[in-house]
């Protein structure tokens, strides 16, 4: 395969710090050099390395004694130590968003392969800043951080008025009534279909939304100002998936995507498909029923995300991931000293107040990661077969065979 620096940097520029206002003023340009592996531009079948230099580094901004007495709230410091015995000096050592520079690199070669031998496309885009968001769900509106206030404050008010109140009836009349139609809104579902990097990178927040990204910029920005973190979320939907990827029980291919999204520093919520929104659909309406699509069974909606019973289905993965606040702020911060005494910690240093717009090609590269082993290992299936006398399948009853149930349906 043809491979050059270029085609790894595109992807490490887009994660790299320093590229906005919301992001932290680390000037770090993550030149990228292969190693090994590339001669003459062309991958030789050997193991490709790659290096990205640190120029940029401030070991000064970790050498306050109070980061080695305290550690930082909700961080990896106190577990990482617990662990270990041992900790790094400055930073967060391997629980620092700074790995995630090989994920990406790596991500990058996979996803060139994929590309180019199956035509995959894989985009992601931030979908929520705090409780900003794209409306994702039919009817709703634009949310921002107030009316999300509002709405939380008139919730709590009446779970609290029915706390109280003791009914032993039990009417079911109604009850379905008010469920979910559908788990996502056309509007949101065209957007899966029809979004491109080019119209995600158009806004430093990485929302392809326009309103909505202006909306998380100042929610970003809010938090910036008063020394604070803000979380989000991560949109992914990855096209032109081949039919057949992942395994069943313990490696389906979702679970190997939450795995992997799940091991992206920061992370805390994993859903694909539906997601939890469509655990309140009826069966009936969450259904994919099953069309002919340019003379293969496909799916009339998604519900299901592009996989069933763990094996994609040739429909398109979609999927969303939770970003917690960062746990580094310069705010004061009650804590308690390894030995257990109280006192007061505010980090310094240079910190993203929000890292989903920087998280967006690193969900992009796991998800090549992913998708390129489920391939090789589904390649490596088929060719196997080849090497067997397909006549041992002969004796098996028509029920048991793809090709024969294809011929009667053909024959009538």
């Amino acid at each position: 395969m043809r491979l050059s620096n270029e085609d790894v940097q595109v992807q490490l520029s887009r994660r790299r710090p320093g590229q906005s206002d919301l992001t932290t003023p680390r000037d770090e340009k993550d030149k990228v050099s292969i190693q090994s592996g590339v001669e003459k531009g062309v991958t030789l079948g050997t193991p490709i390395s790659m290096l990205v230099k640190n120029q940029d580094q401030r070991p000064k901004d970790y050498t306050d004694e109070t980061l080695d007495l305290y550690p930082r709230p909700s961080h990896a410091d106190w577990t990482y130590l617990d662990k270990y015995g041992v900790k790094a000096s400055s930073g967060g050592g391997r629980s620092s968003a700074r790995e995630t520079i090989g994920r990406v690199a790596a991500g990058a070669v996979a996803e060139k392969y994929l590309s180019e031998a199956f035509g995959v496309e894989i985009v992601a885009f931030v979908s929520s800043v705090g409780a900003v968001h794209i409306p994702r769900f039919p009817g709703e509106k634009l949310a921002s951080e107030s009316s999300a206030s509002k709405a939380t404050s008139s919730t709590d008010a009446a779970i609290g008025s029915h706390a109280g109140a003791v009914d032993n009836t039990l009417d079911l009349s109604g009850l379905d009534e008010e469920e979910i139609q559908e788990p996502l809104s056309k509007e949101f579902r065209n957007l899966l279909d029809r979004v491109t990097r080019q119209e995600v990178d158009k806004d430093d927040v990485r929302c392809p939304h326009p309103l909505a990204a202006e909306r998380m910029r100042q929610r970003i920005l809010l938090a910036k100002s008063k020394n604070d973190s803000i979380g989000g979320t991560v949109t992914c939907v990855i096209r032109r998936v081949p039919s057949g990827l992942g395994e069943p029980c313990f490696d389906k291919l979702e679970a190997k995507l939450a795995h992997a999204m799940l091991s992206i520093p920061a992370t805390k919520a994993f859903e694909i498909g539906s997601g939890f929104r469509g655990t309140e659909v009826p069966g009936s309406k969450h259904n994919d029923a099953f069309v002919e699509k340019n003379g293969k069974l496909g799916t009339e909606t998604n519900w299901s995300g592009g996989i069933q019973g763990g094996i994609s289905n040739g429909e398109d993965i979609y999927f969303r991931i939770g970003f917690k606040s960062p746990a580094t702020i310069s705010q004061d911060q009650k804590t308690v000293s390894y030995t257990g005494k109280a006192g007061v910690l505010a980090t310094r240093g240079r910190h993203d107040p929000c890292v989903v717009p920087r998280a967006v090609p690193i969900v992009e590269s796991m998800a090549a990661l992913v998708l390129i082993d489920a391939l090789l290992a589904q390649d490596a299936r088929h060719l196997a077969a080849t090497r067997l006398d397909r006549r041992n399948v002969l004796d098996l009853p028509k029920s048991m065979r793809l090709e024969e149930k294809v011929k009667q349906e053909a024959s009538k």
